[in-house]
């Protein structure tokens, strides 16, 4: 593989297109202000205007979303795994019907694997712009978004309808639902009631991994953090590592699954039979099975990544 098309399956931080139209809630006051990034795979975006920056799907999708202060995402469910980690700021996780079930807050490097068939929103409740890294299960990332009613129907009144196809349209631009398209059902209350309402306490201590607690694991070895062995024990499709300098060595590896790395904290040297590059906080680089390559820290200072590898696992088939 050559360093142009090493290059090519590396997404910079600095580079990253945002999308701002991207879901249902674009023109809602409180969550017009969010940016939707597509890193790998086609990811759960409703917009046409949504830049994918690497098609190709590993078995899991690859997005981010960027929100200021007090900038929130409304709540919704998935079919499949939705995974996050916080890359910058100080985040408030909450659930439930309403959204008041319970709620968690993450700081910077904690991770949350948020059961499915449960709505959930998020907010950024720092003070500066922050940004959190997902990952999604499923190559199609399970059929995409399924919004709480009354999420649809705040939207509709701001101008913005969901098509049946998953596009949105938006009446205040002079778009209109297409001949033979139908508004996207809104969730019944029957299926709405089958939905999980868990604690926080309940929530917390199986589905979130806080970010110095995995770096003491990854003190010799890299932590396994989402596997059926894992600090989180699931088998969403995926499974999710935290590397830090002292769990790898730059001896090369090759793996025959499809392999991503997500970096944290430090600058990474990674290095193949065909070049070299260093890659920064918020760079994500997917690497083909089969090609012999190492990563290792490229200077002094702390230094942590996310390694996630596809699985054999149907994806959110036990994720619960």
């Amino acid at each position: 593989m050559t360093p142009v098309e090493m290059e090519q399956r590396i997404v910079r931080y600095g580079d990253l297109k945002p999308c701002r139209t991207a879901f249902i809630d674009a023109h809602t006051p409180g969550s017009d202000q969010k940016e939707n990034f597509t890193i790998i795979g086609a990811g759960v975006s409703e917009s046409a205007d949504q830049h994918v920056h690497i098609s190709d799907s590993p078995g899991f999708n690859i997005g981010a979303a960027g929100q200021p202060p007090r900038c929130r995402n409304s709540l919704h469910t998935h079919r499949t795994a939705e995974v996050f980690f916080i890359l910058k700021g100080t985040w408030r996780f909450f659930w439930g019907r309403w959204g008041d079930a319970g709620e968690v807050t993450l700081q910077e490097g904690d991770l949350i694997n948020i059961p499915t068939h449960m709505f959930r929103g998020f907010e950024n409740i720092g003070t500066d712009y922050g940004m959190i890294m997902a990952v999604l299960g499923g190559d199609d990332a399970g059929g995409g978004v399924i919004w709480a009613p009354q999420v649809i129907e705040e939207a509709a009144a701001h101008g913005l309808v969901l098509g049946e196809n998953g596009r949105l349209y938006d009446s205040k631009q002079g778009e209109q639902l297409p001949p033979g398209v139908e508004p996207m059902p809104v969730m019944s209350e029957a299926a709405i009631a089958e939905l999980h309402e868990p604690t926080s306490a309940e929530v917390v201590p199986g589905y979130v991994a806080r970010y110095w607690d995995m770096m003491a694991l990854a003190d010799r070895q890299p932590a396994k953090v989402i596997a059926a062995d894992g600090m989180l024990k699931d088998k969403p499709g995926f499974e999710v590592e935290l590397i830090s300098r002292g769990s790898i060595t730059d001896v090369p590896y090759k793996t025959d699954r499809h392999e991503v790395l997500m970096i944290m904290r430090g600058h990474w040297r990674l290095s193949w039979s065909g070049g070299e590059t260093t890659l920064a906080p918020g760079d994500t680089c997917a690497v083909p099975p089969g090609v012999s390559h190492s990563i290792a820290p490229a200077m002094t200072g702390e230094a942590s990544l996310f390694r996630v590898r596809n699985t054999d696992d149907p994806a959110g088939a036990t994720h619960r």
